[in-house]
Parts: C-alpha cells; sequence; structure tokens
C-alpha cells in the first residue's frame, strides 16, 4: 500500500521583515490574508499564485520587476518559472491587485500600491518612490479619441544625482 504525501509551502519569514514590536510576529501579510485577496477578486489560491502574492504583499508597499520576484522566488525555494512570475504578475495587475508601472519600454515595474499616487524614478539605481497624488497636479487632460476613456494619467517623474 502506497502512501501518497502532500506539499505545504510555508515561507520563511523575508529578510528585512520587521517583528511587531507588540506582538512580536511579523508584519505584512499573513498566508490566511493572501488567500482571501485572491479569492475577493476571483482568483482562484493556487500554491504558486499564494506563494508569489505572500512575497509581493507581505514586505508592504513595493515596485518589482517579474525579474526580481522571480529571485525571491527562487531564493526562498517556490518552483515557479519567470514565465509562470510573469503570467501571475500579470493576472494580478488584470484585477486590480497590482498596478503596472512602465519606466521605460523595455522596463515594467509591478506596484503592490494601487491607490492613486505616482512615481519618482531613480535613474542611476533603477528604483521607483512612490508620490502622493496630491503631490502632483496634472492640468488639463486630453479628450480621449471616440470609444475610449482615460484609465488613470500616470506621471513619472525621472531623477538623477546632481552634478
Amino acid at each position: 500500500m502506497s502512501q501518497s504525501s502532500s506539499f505545504t509551502f510555508e515561507p520563511a519569514a523575508p529578510e528585512n521583515q520587521q517583528l511587531d514590536p507588540v506582538r512580536g510576529d511579523r508584519t505584512g501579510c499573513p498566508w490566511h490574508d493572501v488567500k482571501a485577496k485572491l479569492r475577493d477578486v476571483g482568483l482562484r489560491p493556487t500554491r504558486q499564485r499564494m506563494a508569489l502574492g505572500w512575497i509581493l504583499f507581505g514586505k508592504g508597499d513595493r515596485h518589482v520587476t517579474a525579474e526580481m520576484l522571480y529571485e525571491e522566488a527562487t531564493r526562498a525555494k517556490v518552483p515557479v518559472s519567470l514565465a509562470t512570475v510573469y503570467n501571475t504578475l500579470h493576472q494580478f495587475t488584470e484585477v486590480g491587485l497590482l498596478r503596472q508601472v512602465a519606466v521605460d519600454g523595455s522596463k515594467a515595474y509591478f506596484d503592490t500600491n494601487n491607490s492613486e499616487h505616482h512615481h519618482f524614478f531613480i535613474e542611476d539605481q533603477n528604483d521607483l518612490l512612490d508620490i502622493p497624488s496630491s503631490d502632483v497636479v496634472v492640468g488639463k487632460a486630453p479628450v480621449a479619441p471616440e470609444g475610449y476613456e482615460i484609465a488613470r494619467i500616470d506621471v513619472v517623474v525621472r531623477l538623477r544625482r546632481k552634478r
């Protein structure tokens, strides 16, 4: 008689995640919250979505590329391909869990803060920082072509060190 074994992923605390000083537990997004987030937007909480969601949302608001998330998943011993990471990021974006921020034609970041805000892009570090929407005044928006509406306006302010 053979016994079946099941695989359960219990992620370790991320390297830079803080402990709550009062309760002594991890801050960020608990495992059951990831499952609820996925179900609330109609996504089935598969093992890979759960693991990638925990890595993404367990560290608070942040900006990641697919390659960055893939490296984090690899370090956490989550068995996913880069293609799965891309697909999951795009699925999360489609349902509103993430915002995609295009910096260059070939570089896209995914933002866990999906509230209305803008970004600084620090060119020499390839890093994004949030700008509160109240700090940016967008003038007159163009009229959308017939049959379209403006989904949102993203402002990316590129920064470099003073010379």
